[in-house]
């Protein structure tokens, strides 16, 4: 499992992205979930599944969750600071047990899957105030990676400019030279 931490648009997707495409799964799906822009209500069943019959409105024959469509892949628990704390102890058990069972189901479903969780949080306060597991962030904190925003490491701007000017030349076919000395300047400056 790996804990990806930093700044919100340090990259933390991207990085996971990266991490599926040069492990044994790539050839897997990579199933990524964001925590903060789903209701409440609805994380168990999206990360489950559910039974036909599991809840009014349920579809005719269930649904399966993002950790069955993750099998034999990568799942990318986005913004998992934001997950209840009922949800938590559930994710606890699935990834000790790497078997899920659908809601209103007691049929278990053995899975293979990657586990990569990113947070913008500080896991270790949440945990202080009660709203993280302790015992979850052991299992999902087995490596670590911190991103770090690029105005903390500025000299790098000009690569990225450089990099970015020659690919969307190459996407666009055109043949922009460059930026000015006083767009460089401009955007070295900026926190």
């Amino acid at each position: 499992n790996v804990l990806i931490c930093g700044e919100s648009g340090t990259g933390k997707e991207l990085i996971a992205q990266s991490i599926h495409n040069a492990s044994y799964g790539k050839d897997g799906p990579f199933v990524a979930i964001n925590y903060s822009a789903l209701p409440k209500e609805l994380i168990g069943s999206e990360l489950f599944g559910y039974a036909e019959g599991a809840f009014t409105g349920a579809k005719k024959g269930g649904n399966i969750g993002k950790f069955e469509q993750a099998n034999h892949g990568t799942i990318f628990l986005d913004e998992i600071a934001e997950m209840p704390l009922d949800m938590q102890s559930i994710l606890l058990r699935v990834i000790e047990e790497r078997v899920v069972t659908r809601l209103g189901s007691n049929q278990v479903q053995p899975i293979d899957v990657r586990i990569i969780a990113a947070t913008n949080r500080d896991l270790q306060k949440c945990i202080i105030e009660g709203t993280f597991r302790m015992d979850l962030y052991y299992r999902l904190n087995v490596i670590r990676i911190d991103t770090v925003a690029l105005r903390n490491h500025i000299d790098d701007l000009p690569l990225l400019l450089d990099f970015y000017v020659k690919s969307m030349n190459q996407m666009l076919d055109k043949n922009i030279q460059g930026f000015s000395k006083q767009a460089v300047d401009c955007l070295m400056k900026y926190s």
